[in-house]
């Protein structure tokens, strides 16, 4: 199958001389590809400022139109977000579908998203960006019923309408809340059950899914593959959680997280929030850093500055500094960053060790070692260790000698043993 052909526009503003524009106009080109597109070529200009009727201004929406006939291509990128009006009236002299940054990362998340939670969470996203951009979208979709900028729309490209919209809204808002009510019943019974909750954060592409693999798969010889692992953006979005071993013997749970990225909307993060927040509830966060990005600064201050609105810094970070077997030669000092750092690759073995062992000291997991010699008629107090998920082994004599090794903080579970006068 042909990929659809693709012209990105990157737009520099001169008063924005800090920006790093050719980091911003790789991240769309990788977009892009993520949709499994092929950019044909990419176009920058600069501006002192952006027009309000065509965000570029006519003589480069003209120069694009040629270039367009001349290499056949049907879509254009624009690395910014546009308004509705200024999508008709580029599509209006470029006379191609145009997309702007928002939209293609829309689709990307509509094409990714596998969950009841995320589908919803995409299906608002996409309704409040189409809402005030109506005019703007209806030439678009009319003229293409594929490609990019129409992913998971559905029967709404066939009706725009404004009063539909709002009340499909209401009625997306209203799973959500149902959805998010199980999530809190998941969370209560986490709580007190006492799992420790380790979420990882960072930016999209940066080695969390590969990380949270490696972390649950680390003491388990059957390994299982919760994602592929792929070079490309955005390849998680479903927010998962599931089951690790750390080195002293504790289970631990390990929140996979949506990757962040800059420039992201303010509808998008709104209604990916609910899923942001279980980083709330964790017990330490991983920020997983790419090592090896040109980008990698911009990256990080991303990350801490949805951290920081998601008010989590008070928690134990560690900031792992991941893809060291590519890139070796780190510096990167910052008044943001926060936590502890660990400079790992995570395809070996003894840095995910290195890794569990950092968790565990920032968990402030601290054991004690106890011996309980428990009479053949007192099987039921095996049961209720059990129950209660701690580990032991046993030596049978003429007792029950039972070895286990308990958090400090949990000692109160096996008190009532001890009262009972089983010998230690």
């Amino acid at each position: 199958m042909e990929k659809e052909k693709v012209i990105t526009v990157t737009v520099k503003l001169k008063k924005d001389f800090n920006t790093d524009y050719e980091n911003k106009r790789e991240e769309l080109k990788q977009l892009v590809i993520a949709m499994e597109a092929e950019v044909v070529s990419e176009v920058s200009c600069s501006r002192d400022f952006i027009d309000k009727a065509l965000y570029i201004g006519k003589g480069k929406a003209e120069e694009i139109r040629l270039l367009s006939e001349t290499l056949g291509v049907d879509t254009i990128v624009f690395n910014n977000e546009l308004s509705g009006s200024q999508m008709k009236n580029l599509e209006e002299i470029i006379d191609r579908k145009i997309v702007d940054r928002t939209n293609l990362i829309l689709d990307i998340f509509a094409t990714r998203a596998k969950t009841k939670e995320a589908v919803l969470q995409v299906q608002l996203a996409q309704m409040e960006y189409m809402l005030p951009r109506l005019v703007g979208l209806r030439k678009n979709l009319s003229k293409a019923s594929a490609g990019i900028g129409t992913r998971g729309l559905g029967e709404q490209k066939l009706e725009l309408d404004r009063r539909k919209i709002s009340k499909e809204i209401d009625r997306v808002k209203n799973k959500l809340k149902k959805v998010e009510k199980t999530r809190e019943t998941n969370r209560k019974s986490r709580v007190k059950n006492k799992t420790k909750l380790v979420s990882l954060v960072g930016y999209t592409n940066a080695g969390k899914s590969t990380i949270a693999n490696e972390l649950s798969n680390f003491y388990n010889d059957e390994k299982t593959q919760y994602f592929a692992k792929k070079d490309m953006l955005f390849m998680t979005l479903d927010t998962t959680i599931r089951k690790g071993l750390l080195p002293q013997g504790s289970e631990f749970l390990i929140a996979d997280t949506v990757g962040f990225i800059e420039d992201i909307s303010t509808n998008l993060i709104e209604s990916f929030k609910s899923t942001l927040e279980e980083i709330k509830y964790s017990d330490c966060i991983l920020h997983v850093i790419d090592s090896s990005s040109n980008n990698m600064s911009e990256q990080i201050d991303t990350t801490y500055k949805m951290l920081k609105e998601l008010d989590v810094l008070d928690k134990p970070i560690i900031n792992i500094y991941n893809k060291m077997d590519i890139k070796k030669d780190l510096i990167y000092k910052s008044d943001n960053i926060k936590g502890r750092n660990l400079y790992i690759s995570s395809y070996k073995k003894e840095d995910i060790f290195k890794l569990l062992k950092e968790i565990e000291s920032a968990l402030k997991l601290d054991y004690e070692e106890m011996i309980l010699e428990i009479p053949y008629d007192k099987q039921g107090v095996l049961a209720e260790l059990r129950n209660k998920d701690i580990s032991f082994e046993i030596e049978y004599d003429e007792l029950m000698k039972v070895k286990m090794k308990v958090l400090k903080t949990e000692i109160n579970h096996v008190e009532k043993y001890l009262r009972e006068k089983y010998e230690l």
